[in-house]
C-alpha cells in the first residue's frame, strides 16, 4: 500500500472552477471518505486521483511519486464504482481474474489471486455464475473481488452502495470495514451519505463548493465543526440553528432570538449585540418542566420505538428533537426542551464561523 499526496489541486472546465486549493494528505493505510453534496467536486477529486480527469493544476503523488502525467493503468490503483462495471458475458471468476489476464499473469497466477479474493468476500460458491444471476449486493462484492485481485497500492471507492436498499447498505459497510481492517489498504471512499462517512472513516474530509471545508477524524467533525456547514451536514438528524443576537442580564449570557433566551454555559469571545447562529443537535435537547426550558410547539410526531422524533417550533424556527423517552405529544402542544448546554455551538450569523 501507499500514501496519496494532494497538495494545490484544482480543477477547471473553461473558465468555470470546480475545485480550488485541495490539500489533503492521506498516510498509508488510512480510510479517508470525501463528504458533500452534489456538486461539492468530490467525485471529480476521486477520478483525478485516479488518473481518469486531468487536474489544471497543482500535484497528486501516490505513494511519493507525483502521478500527473501518469496514465490510469500504471498507477497502480483500482476503483470501484457505483454501477459495478462487471462484464454481463464473463462469469464472476472471469470477471475477477480479468485484469490479471491483460497483465499477462499465467493462469496458475490468476487462479490462486481470484480464489484468495473470493475466500475474503465469501464468494467461492458464485464463481461461475454471471452478473445477471446476482444480487445487488454480490454484484458489488464481486466488484470488489476484481479490485483485491489486482492487489494494488490504493483502492478508489465511488459511491459503490448508492444503487442497494437501505438494509443491504448497512451490511455492506461493515463489510467494506472489515475488509479495510483485514488487508490494511489505503483507501479514498465518496460519497453524500454523512452517515455512512461517520460509520466508517479514520477520517472524513468535508468537501463544499470546490473547497475542502474541514478534515478530521469523524467525532471531531461531529463534536467540533469549524463551522455552520460542516455543522449541519454532519449529523443525523441535523443540527438545529436559530438566529438571534448575544444580550447578558446579571452576568449571564444568552442568546436572544424572537423574544425567547436561548440558555449558553459562559459566556462566549463576542459582544453584546452580535448576529449568532445557535446551533444544538436534536438529540442534546431533553424534556424539562413547563416554564423551565424552551418552549417547543409539537407539529409532527415520529416514535421509532427506541426514540421519538419530534418536529416543533421555537422562535418560529422549527427544530427536531430526538427524545428517549416513549412520549407521544399532540400536535399543537407545547414541550418545555433545555438543551444540554455543554454541546451547545455557537456561529457567527454572517460567515458561519465557529465562535469559541
Amino acid at each position: 500500500m501507499a500514501s496519496v499526496d494532494i497538495v494545490g489541486v484544482g480543477k477547471s472546465y473553461g473558465t468555470q472552477k470546480v475545485l480550488q486549493g485541495i490539500d489533503i494528505a492521506i498516510p498509508d493505510g488510512e480510510f479517508v471518505v470525501l463528504v458533500g453534496p452534489s456538486g461539492c467536486g468530490k467525485s471529480s477529486l476521486l477520478r483525478m486521483v485516479a488518473g481518469l480527469e486531468e487536474i489544471s493544476e497543482g500535484t497528486i503523488a501516490v505513494g511519493g511519486r507525483v502521478v500527473n502525467k501518469v496514465p490510469p493503468k500504471q498507477r497502480d490503483i483500482a476503483m470501484v464504482f457505483q454501477n459495478y462495471a462487471l462484464y454481463p458475458h464473463m462469469t464472476v471468476r472471469e470477471n475477477m481474474g480479468f485484469s490479471l489476464k491483460l497483465r499477462g499473469a499465467g493462469k496458475a497466477e490468476i487462479e490462486k489471486g481470484v480464489g484468495r479474493a473470493a475466500e475474503i468476500l465469501g464468494l467461492q460458491a458464485l464463481l461461475d455464475r454471471h452478473p445477471r444471476q446476482l444480487s445487488g449486493g454480490q454484484r458489488q462484492r464481486v466488484a470488489m473481488g476484481r479490485a483485491i485481485v489486482r492487489q494494488p497500492q490504493v483502492f478508489l471507492f465511488d459511491e459503490p452502495l448508492s444503487n442497494l436498499d437501505a438494509q443491504l447498505r448497512v451490511s455492506m459497510r461493515g463489510e467494506i470495514k472489515a475488509l479495510h481492517q483485514r488487508l490494511g489498504i489505503t483507501a479514498i471512499y465518496v460519497t453524500h451519505d454523512q452517515l455512512e462517512a461517520m460509520t466508517m472513516a479514520d477520517r472524513i474530509v468535508v468537501l463544499n463548493g470546490g473547497h475542502v471545508e474541514q478534515v478530521g477524524r469523524p467525532l471531531e467533525l461531529y463534536d467540533r465543526p469549524v463551522n455552520r456547514f460542516v455543522a449541519g451536514f454532519i449529523g443525523s438528524p441535523a443540527m438545529n440553528f436559530l438566529t438571534g443576537r448575544l444580550a447578558s442580564e446579571g452576568g449571564a449570557a444568552y442568546v436572544e432570538s424572537d423574544g425567547v433566551r436561548l440558555p449558553l454555559a459562559r459566556r462566549p469571545e463576542a459582544a453584546d449585540g452580535r448576529a449568532l447562529s445557535y446551533g444544538i443537535r436534536p438529540e442534546h435537547l431533553t424534556l424539562t418542566g413547563a416554564g423551565a426550558g424552551l418552549p417547543a410547539i409539537v407539529e409532527v410526531v415520529e416514535p421509532t420505538g427506541a426514540s421519538t422524533y419530534v418536529s416543533a417550533r421555537v422562535a418560529n424556527t422549527p427544530i427536531s428533537a430526538v427524545i428517549a423517552e416513549r412520549r407521544n405529544p399532540a400536535p399543537g402542544s407545547t414541550l418545555a426542551l433545555y438543551p444540554q448546554l455543554d454541546h451547545v455551538h455557537l456561529f457567527d450569523a454572517e460567515t458561519g464561523k465557529r465562535i469559541g
